[in-house]
């Protein structure tokens, strides 16, 4: 008999509601939810392919454990005992900090993993943590920080009041957005112009967002910064600053303004590429606009001033009295596990901080507890104390996703042990001496732990597992929990069930205090309200139930709770975003720091940027809406048509090399070389290249049969580890150097 279930798809951070199709242990139809209050029916091609994961014949479902270099089938009690059995002596010699962990993408679409990897993290009590946070969006993140007082304070636009929206290094209608969640965006767009408003795109591709865009410029890759600094140079210049606007909600307006003098339109024209008296006209039409809004995203953060053009993005929204107006950039309310201060809230508070450690070999600053992911080959190869012997891989694929994927696979070989938590045996976990499977994404409940919180509205939405997991297999909170019980000098050989109470534990001393919609009851109180759950759904109770918009266990009964999503299958929507300054900030002086220091003490490097040429053929990356990272190339329907690994470059440069359209390129940088079909097209900026992200299956020891069948070139060969941007550890995977020629 057939059932119908709804579900949050989980392939990118647009976060659709998917209607399915259930007959008994197949999903037979996958459909865009036409009531879900945060997507209202929108699905692009990755949704449908959720029926595909759940069923891929390559997807784990018992756990391997490498022997005479071959992966073999192990019950769950002998991964264990394997782990135990090898793990233990390497810290025991070595101390913890010779554990790493990295965590992949997928760990934030998956709230078992996203809750209860921070778990087994503090347990191992290692400073080697890497993500792959520092590979596309940390800089944001670090900007946001020092401007707003916390990372989790990032300004969205507020799509749709506004009149006029410029975004750089974005493609939305690829990406569904990023570090902005907005489902149909190009649906948002075509209202937004239908309404009169204006989008500009800046990119040196002409993307599917740039074509429908009002006004597309080409920018030479890497000059993000240069730009912004101009525009918003010409708005000081040109008197074009709502100072009223910022009466008493900034500090620092005079000192960015003299910083900024030198950049001039005139001075930073030439090197990125754009006529000046095009810079002053996006300056003047950003400021007359009743409502704007500046987006920059992954092509801004993937380049070597990436927190300094993070920083200028929110400099321009903020001096024109954008930030924290309907239809400029706004902050969301997430309704749990998010920032949230009351709203007597000061916004006063520490801010943030980053450099509290520092990298052991190459003295890279820690942000957001991390290091960069790009110093986690060095950090394996280097001997002494405090050289990564073992470690986990949660849910990634570096040596595909970081730079220069080459070293990085090279230096895997050289660990004493590894452990990865994965649902393939792909180019990653191929090295791992225990692999652990989850379960299918249909298998897991879900709920979005993260993206709420840049949502183009506010809105909670849970969804239940559609099958029920298999009583032989744990869930991934579980097997997070187990090797916590494993590594934790303190909870050796706690049972799962002592270690989730103890996590439920230590969110209770959070929420009987203010702000919490349950301040002032006891903890027995509410943990005996919430004894009928366990794991995740235990924690997502006790979330919203004190979060902004809960229940308070009783002290507004119309308030959110767990049961109230579960009879809202579709969400509960919780209205447009709304201004939340001073609440939304955590700064020492409560208000927006628009010139923090480390940001004003990096310009000088930025200053000595203008005197550069351009000679050099230069690499940016891609995504596909089929394909946003190489753990969805495994799935045939995102996988079949035109093969999506080309090099892309203009009919002048193919001309010149001597490159037809279909031939095989070379294309070299410092780190190595790749072959790349060519696709000669003009809607790329001469003097660019472009091959996307995730590609390269063709290892030996993956097992990824679909992926194998068109495995691509891995652009991060290409991809300098060394070349960082130094405030946030950002890899710099826009603007490489490279040669191309004939193959």
């Amino acid at each position: 008999m057939s059932e119908t279930h709804y579900r949050i798809c989980p392939f990118c951070e647009a976060t659709c509601g998917l209607e399915l199709e259930v007959d008994g242990d197949r999903v037979t139809a996958v459909r865009g939810d036409d009531a879900d209050v945060f997507s209202a029916g929108f699905i692009c091609p990755k949704g449908p392919a959720i029926a595909e994961l759940h069923a891929d014949p390559d997807r784990l479902r018992q756990p391997l454990i490498k022997r005479d270099g071959r992966h073999v089938a192990a019950s769950w009690d002998e991964a264990f005992a394997e782990i135990e059995r090898r793990l233990l002596p390497i810290i025991a010699e070595h101390g913890r900090d010779s554990v790493g962990v990295y965590l992949g993408n997928p760990s934030v679409h998956n709230w078992s993993l996203a809750l209860y990897g921070r778990v087994l993290i503090r347990a191992l009590q290692t400073p080697h943590i890497f993500s792959a946070s520092t590979v596309d969006q940390i800089p944001k993140q670090l900007a946001s920080g020092l401007m707003f007082g916390s990372y989790a304070t990032v300004a969205v636009p507020d799509i749709e009041r506004t009149d006029y929206l410029l975004m750089l290094g974005a493609n939305p209608f690829e990406s569904n957005g990023s570090l902005w969640t907005v489902p149909d965006f190009p649906g948002k767009l075509r209202r937004l112009q239908q309404r009169g408003g204006t989008c500009v795109v800046i990119d040196p591709r002409r993307t599917r967002t740039a074509a429908a865009a009002d006004r597309h410029l080409f920018i030479r890759p890497g000059t993000d910064a240069l730009l912004l600094a101009a525009i918003a140079q010409a708005m000081f210049a040109e008197n074009l600053v709502d100072r009223a606007a910022l009466d008493g909600r900034v500090t620092g307006l005079a000192e960015v303004e003299a910083e900024l003098v030198g950049f001039t339109p005139e001075a930073v024209s030439t090197i990125c590429g754009i006529d000046a008296g095009e810079i002053r006209r996006l300056a003047r039409e950003i400021a007359a606009a009743p409502r704007a809004a500046v987006y920059g995203r992954i092509g801004t953060c993937t380049q070597e001033f990436g927190t300094l053009a993070s920083w200028l993005v929110d400099v321009i929204n903020t001096v024109t009295g954008n930030v924290d107006r309907a239809g400029g950039v706004m902050f969301p309310l997430a309704p749990a596990f998010g920032q949230y201060g009351g709203p007597d809230a000061t916004g006063v508070g520490r801010g943030v901080q980053t450099g509290r450690r520092h990298s052991r070999v190459r003295g890279a600053p820690e942000v957001m507890g991390e290091f960069p992911c790009a110093c986690l080959a060095e950090e394996i190869e280097t001997p002494g104390k405090g050289q990564i012997r073992a470690l986990f891989t949660i849910a990634g694929n570096p040596v595909l996703s970081t730079p220069n994927g080459g070293r990085l696979d090279a230096a895997l070989r050289k660990l004493d042990f590894m452990v990865s938590l994965d649902i393939y045996l792909n180019e990653t976990a191929r090295h791992a001496d225990v692999i652990l499977p989850g379960l299918s994404t249909l298998e897991n409940s879900h709920y979005d732990t993260a993206f709420p919180s840049f949502g183009y509205r506010n809105a909670a939405r849970y969804s239940p597992a559609v099958f029920a997991p298999p009583s032989d297999r744990p869930t991934e909170w579980q097997t997070l929990l187990r090797l916590t019980s494993i590594v934790s000098p303190e909870a050796h050989g706690a049972s799962v069930e002592d270690l989730d109470d103890f996590v439920l534990a230590t969110n209770l001393q959070r929420a009987v205090r203010p702000p919490s919609k349950a301040a002032g009851r006891t903890e027995s109180d509410i943990r005996a309200a919430l004894a009928d759950r366990k794991g995740p759904e235990r924690l997502l109770d006790l979330a919203l139930r004190t979060g902004p918009y809960g229940d308070g266990f009783g002290a507004d009964p119309d308030g959110l709770s767990l049961d109230k999503l579960l009879a809202h299958p579709h969400g509960v929507d919780l209205g447009e975003l709304r201004p939340r300054i001073p609440e939304a900030l955590r700064t020492p002086s409560g208000v927006i720091e628009l010139a923090p220091q480390p940001l004003l003490e990096d310009l000088p490097r930025l200053r000595a940027a203008l005197t550069r040429g351009n000679g050099e053929m230069v690499l940016v990356g891609r995504r596909n809406l089929r394909t946003n990272n190489s753990w969805m190339h495994n799935l045939p329907r995102l996988n079949r048509g035109r093969p999506l690994c080309t090099l892309q470059i203009h009919s002048d440069d193919a001309a010149r090399l001597a490159l037809r359209d279909g031939a095989t390129a070379l294309v070299s940088s410092r780190t190595g070389t790749v072959e790349v079909p060519v696709e000669v097209t003009d809607d790329i900026m001469p003097g660019v290249v472009s091959i996307p992200h995730g590609f390269g299956h063709d290892r030996e020891g993956a097992v990824l049969s679909t992926a194998r069948e068109r495995p691509g070139a891995n652009s991060n060969i290409l991809a300098d580890e060394m070349a960082l941007d130094p405030l946030s550890g950002n890899a710099v995977l826009n603007g490489i150097p490279v040669t191309v020629r004939a193959a």
